[in-house]
């Protein structure tokens, strides 16, 4: 489970004060320890009751110009400072029946959605009774990545993030199934940021069957590969070649050929480019390029006898 911080102080610092600290002291998010001694400053911001209401109501008197400006997350977040290495933002907790919930369901809030986090961050319980998760840990490194996987999930213990509680959420490691709060909850974060987040890969579980039920990591890159498959000419197909062979993202990598063959309209050419990629020596690569040969061979039968779309306009 998260890592437990023992922070039992009772004094208080502002907003300010914590992001002085961090940006003058040395803060490195991708050190665990470093990230942990972190825990009692934080608590002591979740100890001032008035500077969440004091920003909320200031930002509501500017009609929300500085979340619209730097927040690209939902209606649940609220941010609060982006630095360097790391941002800071509250989230609220809405109960399972609470009207927002009850019009909108439970996904943006991602309840019920046993996953890990592709970065750290630290978390402290501010309003509320927190919300609850069921805990997991997993060694990410024996992991391939590809949905169906089987993955070795050890139960930790289900409890509550509750107020003035202090937990590292580490990346790669915990998993958590969050549940709904008993009560309207808000706690506070501090999330280590970096560029290659979107490279890292996010899952999502399935714990009936202990295995990897899908990827949550998304990353706009993708959908420019599928772009320049199919309308960037002999340079898109170059690029696309480069990617497969030499990107270090894995994820990238499958992305591009899966492109590049998708591209292809000769079903043997295709078929021999998701070959090259069984052989692969990136786990994941081989593994996605060995489904995609299955399932063309499966179904290339319906794919050749088909009748073709009448074009013909009346």
């Amino acid at each position: 489970m998260p890592r437990l911080i023992d922070a039992p102080t009772q004094e208080k610092i502002e907003l300010a004060d914590l992001i002085d600290m961090l940006e003058t002291e040395g803060f490195d998010p991708r050190d665990e320890d470093d990230f942990a001694r972190w825990g009692p400053a934080l608590k002591q911001l979740g100890n001032n009751r008035d500077f969440l209401a004091d920003l909320m109501i200031d930002e509501l008197k500017q009609r929300c110009d500085g979340q619209v400006e730097g927040n690209q997350y939902s209606a649940q977040v609220v941010m609060l400072h982006v630095g360097p290495r790391y941002f800071m933002r509250a989230n609220l907790w809405p109960a399972e029946a609470d009207t927002v919930v009850r019009q909108s369901g439970t996904d943006p809030f991602f309840y019920h959605v046993p996953h890990d986090h592709n970065f750290s961050f630290l978390t402290v319980g501010y309003l509320g009774p927190g919300y609850w998760s069921d805990y997991y840990e997993y060694d990410y490194g024996v992991v391939t990545g590809f949905p169906g996987e089987q993955v070795d999930l050890k139960f930790i213990e289900k409890t509550r993030l509750e107020q003035g509680k202090v937990m590292l959420y580490r990346a790669h490691k915990d998993i958590h199934l969050q549940l709904p709060a008993d009560a309207l909850s808000v706690s506070l974060n501090i999330v280590e940021a970096s560029h290659t987040t979107s490279f890292r890969d996010q899952y999502r579980f399935d714990l009936k069957t202990n295995s990897i039920a899908g990827i949550m990591t998304r990353t706009s890159l993708e959908p420019l590969l599928m772009v320049a498959a199919h309308h960037g000419g002999g340079n898109g197909i170059d690029l696309l070649d480069d990617f497969a062979a030499r990107h270090p993202s894995d994820r990238v990598r499958w992305a591009a050929l899966l492109a590049r063959a998708g591209a292809t309209a000769d079903l043997d050419e295709r078929q021999a480019l998701l070959e090259r990629g069984t052989r692969d020596p990136n786990r994941l690569v081989a593994s996605m390029a060995r489904a995609a040969v299955d399932k063309l061979a499966a179904g290339r039968e319906w794919i050749e006898t088909a009748p073709l779309a009448d074009t013909q306009t009346a």
